[in-house]
């Protein structure tokens, strides 16, 4: 399988978020719940739970006879163990924002209550865990495939400390085990016979290829080097369509892309008129439709069309004819001062891969009649977004696939601590936000999300400029890959022929 870069580490509180990681841990370990081959929520590691009627406390039952990948028994208090690491802040992981839901996690995630203070009990001597939220939360059920959820063997943190996750280490709890990584190179695993359903996966193992050179990716997936290439270039969609029209697979997604201004103190972008001139100057339909040859949308929403029961908000102006758009934004950068005569030097950077270089450099062609001198800069990505968490950045590209299907997994980008990455801050939008987290009557919840959606969007916080498609080229011999939505395949259901 070819992905889209390196995991930034094999535990799942050391990820940076990237949907390439995501791929990888959902192989290697197995939450409370887990996903089918359509992307549907299942029982994982536990058989089955209940939520009380208040909706505040879930309570998951284990399956029988659980064993990490070394052979040692697994119980709740792995679990406990995991979440607990996941907030404590000696850890600074990337998902601690997503147990805030639970009571206690955000407290001790800032220091200020101990960690058995955490809302997770191991119940039953170890075969029921059970999670207390400060108040109903209509999604946390959701998020619970994530890689927050996952458990860790303590027993092997207790022995090899931060190394536990070293392959020559690691005991895991999914489908497969990591045996051999070479960094940037190759992640190889073999079956993992101590899973719970080891029987009926069918593939002896899954060998990852970080490959951000995705045309590169498409010569070795022709020369048959690869079975699964993730994510291939939007714009060869037509090419392959035609050449390798059985593998080529194309199927809307809930992703946004999108270009995120750095909103602290000193940043040239901190003046909201030059973020909405520059958001009201990029022409989102020759990017998707010309540069990336319609294999994706244009988006003027953070939220991508096609979310269950949400109506996605469209940042202001762009719905507005092109020669008014430019117009206005025009007299935005006179007004801060900017223009021709006095060019505003930005820093645009974006992850290495060709489309992302292709589009930057649209981009800042687009910028240039407003008087904006560009300079473009690449890394590979983990770097990209580690910097970008550091706010090391003025105008970066980003993008949030979302693994859940659910507005609140692209609103909370605006308020979680980590991948808000500009540093956006809004009272009424936090205030909007937590709301709709807590309402339980559909309908109402929507509105909320959607009045939050768009009092961000008018402050220009990020600037979306297409919703994602999930493109894939899968040998066409391959059974147990279906396109969904939320572009998730867990390797487990895939099967090879003889």
């Amino acid at each position: 399988m070819g992905i889209s870069g390196d995991p930034a580490s094999l535990s799942p509180a050391k990820i940076t978020g990237g949907v390439w990681e995501e791929d990888v841990l959902r192989d290697i370990f197995e939450g409370p719940i887990a996903i089918d081959v359509d992307g549907q929520i299942i029982p994982g590691a536990a058989e089955s739970w209940e939520i009380s009627d208040d909706g505040k406390t879930y309570t998951f039952h284990l399956r029988d006879g659980l064993e990490w990948s070394d052979g040692e028994p697994l119980t709740a208090d792995d679990f406990v163990y995991a979440y607990r690491h996941q907030v404590d802040p000696k850890t600074a992981s990337n998902y601690a924002h997503r147990l805030y839901p639970v009571v206690n996690a955000q407290a001790i995630n800032a220091g200020s209550k101990p960690l058995d203070s955490l809302g997770v009990e191991s119940l039953d001597d170890g075969k029921t865990l059970q999670i207390t939220l400060n108040a109903p939360t209509v999604y946390f059920l959701k998020t619970l495939v994530l890689p927050f959820a996952y458990p860790i063997p303590k027993h092997v943190v207790d022995e090899f400390g931060d190394d536990w996750s070293d392959p020559s280490h690691i005991a895991v709890n999914g489908a497969f085990k990591p045996v051999k990584w070479v960094s940037n190179t190759e992640l190889e695993t073999v079956k993992n016979d101590h899973f719970h359903d080891a029987d009926n996966v069918s593939l002896d193992g899954v060998d990852y290829y970080p490959l951000e050179d995705k045309n590169a990716g498409i010569q070795r997936f022709r020369a048959g080097e690869l079975d699964i290439l993730r994510d291939y270039p939007a714009a060869q969609y037509p090419r392959l369509s035609e050449n390798l029209p059985d593998a080529t697979h194309l199927f809307p997604s809930l992703g946004t892309y999108y270009y995120v201004f750095n909103l602290r103190d000193g940043s040239p972008v901190a003046d909201k008129r030059v973020r909405e001139a520059l958001s009201l100057a990029i022409r989102r339909d020759v990017i998707a439709k010309q540069l990336l040859k319609g294999g994706v949308e244009p988006a003027t929403s953070l939220v991508p069309p096609g979310t269950s029961d949400y109506d996605a908000q469209s940042q202001p102006g762009l719905d507005d004819d092109m020669d008014s758009r430019l117009a206005k934004a025009k007299s935005l950068m006179e007004e801060a001062g900017y223009g021709p005569d006095k060019p505003l030097e930005l820093t645009l950077r974006f992850n290495s891969g060709d489309e992302h270089r292709q589009i930057a450099v649209a981009v800042a062609a687009m910028w240039k009649p407003l008087g904006v001198d560009v300079e473009l800069r690449n890394t590979e990505a983990n770097v990209h977004y580690a910097d970008l968490m550091e706010g090391d950045f003025q105008v970066a590209r980003a993008a949030w696939i979302s693994s859940y299907d659910d507005a609140q997994n692209f609103l909370q980008l605006l308020s979680a601590e980590t991948n808000n990455y500009g540093a956006y801050q809004n009272d009424d939008y936090n205030q909007l936000v937590s709301q709709s987290d807590a309402e339980q009557d559909p309908g109402k919840r929507a509105q909320l999300m959607q009045q939050a959606e768009a009092l961000a969007l008018a402050d220009y916080p990020l600037t979306p400029i297409y919703t994602y498609s999930s493109r894939n080229l899968v040998n066409p011999e391959i059974e147990g890959w279906n396109d969904n939505a939320l572009d998730m395949h867990a390797s487990r259901w895939i099967e090879l022929p003889e």
